[in-house]
């Protein structure tokens, strides 16, 4: 009989042993976890702090003994595995040892603990990855007594601990060491969601590097050093500052990794060492648009390489190929996402890119309750092949995010999107999609009919630009103008752009023009090109990005001076 051992019991390792159980019903396979518990919802635990998630039983999603009775695995709690012989292919644990004909090591990966001043003698503070970690944060961290909680690190776990903090009524301040929160996230996007996490009352300090906890008499932290900042006050401390793969035990074996540790896995989940797969947090797989490894510690590549890493060591052949870095989060009413290669990506790549941006509504108008969608997209102008995108907005985030993953991993163009039979009703859709819109802008962009000009863009030319070299145009109505326009701009309204044809003409400058959110700005470009008018650009996004991103924005007499 084949014996099947799987070290791990968090997520990829139930996963991979339930699916092998599946395939085999025959083969012998013991699961081992070094803990109390096997497959917890580590993801789930921010939103356990606020009561969303109600119960702390909720977070656990599979017993042992529904594990041992309904696929009868043999599952040892409490029992580490120490060390391994991959040439006689045996196991150590600390109560025994055991032999095996294939081997999946899912262990997974641990908090990383940066060596913060005083932080060994200190005992408020606690990671957020465990069910110990949860415990001590439910039990110290939501006293009433813990009234102002600091979070270090702002990536997609920080920043739920931070938002999920303050819906229990805390006081949160969030720290990153980076000059952005969100990292995997382009820098407008990152401060997309710093707005509303301020917004709703919480104080986000980017560029903080943390130096020191400073301890009360009884060892406690009761305040913050960061460099070249102020202390800040606090009463217990949550770390999320990265993860570590806990791949030491095949490491030192010679198995091929990557610069972080994480094993190196081909499609199979197969290690370079021979019957030994691994799946989990603690590997690296396939980026499929780059070819390379890279580093995808997600759930749902925990589960599908434990499902694949299951049924290969139980003698199938199932291939997980790979994945592109899509992501989401919540932060309040508000969703922020991602999928595949961003600018910073492709420029560190020299991979050629064209990038629009586009601000649509999630529904229609006349629906109660529309709101704006903001669509970034990057393609290859010389195939026109979609190779990521960015979004924001409080509603209908998560299916145009999943609509562009499907696109990337089908190689589409940019203008296939526009050909999508994309499901429509007035609760959930315009007529015209957001990712049909951003389809249809990036067509007119490739048939030269409008060139955008981003935030970025933008600032940066003003910044360096005489603003007597050039003409910026705000085609807003008169009303809009005059509640706040970017510095330097004249108005002349859209409707009535075709009576100024001549003065545009005879300022002979390079034309910015501007509307709300873009669609004006184009029929703008459209007018003036038709009169020979040729050097101009349209600001993607209009004012209400440029404000997004905390651009200046003057009133009439403001600009005048």
């Amino acid at each position: 009989m084949k014996r099947i051992i799987i070290i791990g019991g968090l997520s990829a390792g139930p996963s991979a042993a339930a699916k092998a159980r599946r395939e085999n019903e025959n083969a012998e396979i013991i699961l081992f976890e070094k803990g109390e518990n096997i497959s917890y919802a580590t993801c789930g635990m921010p939103y356990a702090f606020s009561g969303i998630i109600e119960n702390r039983s909720d977070l656990i999603v599979v017993k042992p003994d529904l594990m041992r009775t309904r696929f009868n695995i043999d599952v040892k709690m409490n029992e580490e595995i120490v060390s391994i012989d991959t040439d006689n292919k045996i196991v150590y644990s600390v109560k025994g040892d055991y032999s095996y004909d294939k081997l999946v090591f899912a262990t997974g990966a641990k908090s990383v603990v940066p060596p913060i001043k005083n932080i060994k003698k200190a005992t408020n503070w606690s990671t957020c990855r465990s069910m110990a970690d949860f415990d001590k944060i439910t039990k110290e961290g939501l006293t009433s007594k813990s009234k102002h909680i600091t979070i270090i690190g702002a990536g997609l776990i920080g920043v739920e601990v931070a938002e999920n903090l303050r819906e229990a009524g805390k006081e949160v301040t969030l720290i990153e060491g980076a000059d952005q929160i969100l990292t995997l996230w382009q820098p407008k996007f990152g401060t997309f969601a710093e707005s509303v996490l301020k917004n709703n009352g919480i104080e986000v300090i980017t560029s903080g590097i943390v130096s020191e906890f400073e301890l009360d008499e009884n060892g406690k932290i009761a305040g913050i050093k960061i460099e070249g900042k102020a202390t800040i006050k606090t009463d217990f401390v949550i770390l999320s500052v990265g993860i570590m793969p806990n791949t030491e035990l095949l490491l030192k074996l010679g198995a091929d990794h990557i610069k972080n540790g994480a094993l190196k896995v081909n499609e199979r989940m197969e290690t370079s060492i021979k019957d030994v797969y691994a799946a989990g947090d603690n590997v690296s797989i396939k980026n499929l648009q780059t070819n390379e490894y890279d580093y995808f510690p997600l759930g749902t590549h925990s589960n599908k390489g434990g499902r694949a890493a299951g049924a290969n060591a139980a003698g199938k052949n199932i291939v997980f190929k790979g994945a592109y870095k899509t992501a989401i989060v919540k932060v309040f009413d508000y969703t922020l996402a991602r999928t595949g290669l961003n600018p910073k990506a492709l420029t560190e790549r020299a991979i050629p890119f064209e990038t629009v941006l586009t601000i649509a509504g999630s529904t229609p108008s006349y629906y109660p309750g529309q709101k704006d969608l903001i669509t970034e997209i990057y393609y290859n102008p010389i195939n026109e092949e979609i190779l990521g995108a960015e979004l924001f907005g409080e509603v209908g985030v998560d299916k145009r995010v999943d609509v562009l993953s499907t696109a990337i991993y089908a190689k589409l163009k940019i203008s296939d999107l526009s050909q999508l039979d994309l499901a429509y009703a007035p609760p959930f859709s315009p007529a015209k999609d957001p990712v049909v819109v951003t389809s249809f802008v990036a067509e007119n962009m490739l048939d030269n009919k409008t060139i955008q000009m981003s935030v970025e863009e933008l600032d940066a030319y003003l910044a360096k630009t005489n603003p007597k070299d050039f003409l910026l145009l705000d085609v807003r109505t008169a009303k809009e103008f005059e509640e706040g326009s970017i510095q330097n701009a004249i108005n002349i309204p859209l409707d009535e752009i075709r009576n100024h044809i001549d003065f545009i003409k005879n300022q002979n400058k390079p034309i910015i023009i501007f509307c709300r959110r873009g669609l004006r700005g184009y029929l703008a470009e459209l007018i003036l090109k038709h009169h020979q008018i040729k050097d101009m650009v349209n600001v993607a996004g209009g004012i209400i990005v440029w404000k997004m991103v905390g651009g200046l924005v003057l009133k009439p007499k403001e600009v005048e001076a």
